[in-house]
């Protein structure tokens, strides 16, 4: 039986802390706990950021992958996995932290080896070029899960490490673009769609609908750590939280929520206009400020906090 004491995340956590203490730049103190604009190697849009094992990365608009390192963020790769320029809109990272996957325009999929650099392309399985929102992966490098967020509604997966023919696909829900994917063991995780659906499923390839009955907001981004511990981010400062037998929602006033990461009662969440929330596990969520009024799309819970968005935008607590 899966433990939620020990998700995935936290075990990829503990095993990348040193690697983001020791990258954090000059003249930027870990212990400081507010957040700071850092200077960013792009003008594009980066619509998500993870932690590996070798440090934070984040991906963004005309296939742009950026590397945190001691002296700040550098490019490691424009043009995306088949250097065609797609938008890269989605990445995750495989639990030994080796290899970070992102998904993105035009069926782009690619699998980048943090420790040697090596970039494989898996681009455009099953002959499917439509955009790709989001992905998951579990297990580790080399042997992973794949799981990938279709605009279609499709959701596409590989239990072969995207090896090419072990590509499947399901249309989980009603065919509307699913936005978001997280799974939190090897075929445990739940999606949220276009149509204010959120489903989950037990074997990685069936699913069945979780909620959220009368919702009034778009869903952008869910954050899975166990069966009865789901978030999910959305307009109108919407945070909702399922504990195994209700959905609550959280008003965190108009901006639309892009992303939320929690662990043990303690997360972040970000959104339009710079908006940052953090939550205590005991006092909930509270408003934070942040040097920057640009449209946050995704953040990441470490050592170091990372936030990026529009414009390049990137800012670090």
């Amino acid at each position: 039986m899966f433990d939620d004491t020990a998700t995935r995340r936290t075990v990829l956590k503990s095993a990348t802390a040193a690697v983001a203490a020791a990258a954090v730049p000059t003249g930027v103190q870990a212990a400081e706990r507010t957040w700071t604009a850092v200077e960013s190697p792009t003008g594009n849009t980066l619509f998500d950021v993870e932690s590996t094992a070798d440090g934070a990365y984040a991906v963004g608009g005309a296939g742009v992958v950026l590397e945190r390192t001691p002296k700040g963020w550098r490019k490691v790769l424009d043009g995306g996995p088949s250097g065609n320029g797609n938008n890269l809109y989605g990445a995750d990272v495989t639990d030994d932290g080796k290899r970070l996957w992102f998904v993105g325009s035009s069926g782009a999929i690619g699998e980048l080896d943090v420790e040697s650099g090596v970039l494989n392309d898996h681009s455009a399985p099953m002959d499917v070029t439509n955009n790709f929102n989001d992905v998951s992966v579990t297990g580790e490098a080399g042997s992973a899960n794949v799981y990938v967020a279709g605009d279609s509604g499709k959701l596409y997966y590989s239990f072969e490490n995207g090896e090419t023919g072990s590509w499947e696909d399901v249309t989980p829900a009603s065919g509307s673009a699913i936005n978001a994917v997280d799974f939190f063991d090897d075929r445990s995780g739940h999606i949220v769609d276009g149509n204010q659906t959120v489903l989950y499923t037990r074997d990685g390839t069936t699913w069945d609908r979780l909620g959220i009955a009368n919702a009034d907001y778009n869903f952008y981004g869910v954050d899975a750590d166990g069966f009865d511990d789901v978030w999910v981010a959305g307009g109108g400062g919407s945070i909702y939280r399922w504990n195994g037998s209700e959905w609550r929602r959280v008003d965190n006033g108009d901006a639309g929520l892009r992303d939320v990461e929690v662990e043990n009662g303690e997360g972040l969440t970000v959104g339009g206009g710079g908006a940052v929330f953090d939550r205590d596990a005991g006092a909930g969520w509270a408003a934070e400020q942040t040097p920057t009024g640009a449209n946050l799309k995704a953040v990441v819970r470490g050592d170091v906090d990372i936030a990026v968005g529009a414009g390049g935008a990137i800012v670090e607590r």
